[in-house]
């Protein structure tokens, strides 16, 4: 408890008076969520955009320099940088962002993970020992990890807690509004089966109880097969989906094939904040993710 009362202590004295806490999101939504709750208290570096795979990184100079800056890491975990920030983090020599340390923050830590397998075997694809990382579009899941954020910033900054906390619990007051309305509009959607490129969907399909009847990756990881696709094809004839999904990253062309084969739309989703103009932050994200799912199903 003292040294972790020391690593707090150095940290906060670390930040100039006025200073903006340094924060290194690995992914766009952490970095919205950051500035949500930080407002002009956090300076915010993303580091991935919504149309770079999460999961296939590479550990530019660029990233190493940010991160050695940095003051907080904001990362999903669950396995879902497992291929890039480990040797970021590492490599940067900032002492304070290292796994177990107040600067180094994963959100899936805070939720309740689907998909966790029963066996692990990477025969079976590239699967996440510690469950489906994709936990962003439940927009529940981020009233907890907000709130351990927030605590997180007032921990790292003190003289600005009641600030992220006061963030956090006007963000959160917007949220719920939100959910609701999101749950209205989506109510269509409940049962509906619908293809994905890749098991992308998972937490939205378990959110607004869509059924995720299929995927076009034979193997999560693995690029989608002529044999797969036409499978899928051959049992719209009697477990028939009604769209295809896919991310703002991923190829169109297997998604497109698929649809013109059986008359169902292709739908790509912005998975997460700027896959879409109109998704340029957390509530836009949804907004047009239930939009152009609506527009599929229509």
């Amino acid at each position: 408890m003292i040294r972790l009362l020391t690593i707090l202590w150095l940290a906060a004295a670390s930040l100039p008076a006025g200073a903006a806490l340094q924060v290194f999101a690995t992914v766009p939504e952490w970095a919205a969520l950051a500035r949500e709750i930080g407002g002009d208290k956090v300076s915010v570096f993303t580091a991935t955009t919504a149309l770079q795979d999460p999961h296939r990184i590479e550990a530019r100079p660029s990233l190493l320099a940010q991160a050695r800056r940095a003051q907080l890491v904001v990362a999903t975990g669950a396995e879902l940088e497992a291929g890039w920030l480990p040797l970021v983090v590492r490599d940067s020599g900032n002492a304070a962002i290292q796994p177990g340390r107040p600067g180094y923050f994963e959100a899936a830590r805070y939720v309740t993970l689907l998909d966790v397998p029963a066996v692990l075997d990477r025969t079976h694809g590239d699967v996440h020992a510690a469950g489906n990382p994709h936990i962003q579009l439940d927009p529940r899941n981020l009233f907890r990890i907000g709130e351990a954020l927030a605590a997180r910033l007032g921990e790292l900054d003190p003289p600005n807690a009641k600030a992220y906390e006061a963030g956090y619990r006007a963000f959160a007051g917007r949220w719920q509004i939100a959910v609701a309305r999101w749950e209205k509009e989506a109510a269509p959607l409940r049962g509906v089966p619908v293809l994905a490129h890749h098991d992308s969907f998972v937490y939205l399909a378990h959110w607004l109880g869509f059924k995720v009847s299929g995927t076009l990756e034979p193997k999560p990881g693995i690029e989608p097969t002529s044999g797969q696709l036409s499978g899928l094809v051959a049992r719209q004839q009697n477990a028939p989906a009604k769209m295809v999904l896919r991310t703002a990253y991923q190829s169109d062309g297997p998604s497109q094939w698929i649809a013109g084969k059986t008359g169902i739309p292709a739908v790509m989703l912005p998975f997460t904040v700027g896959g879409t103009p109109e998704a340029g932050d957390l509530t836009g994200l949804f907004d047009d993710t239930i939009r152009r799912l609506l527009k599929g199903l229509s």
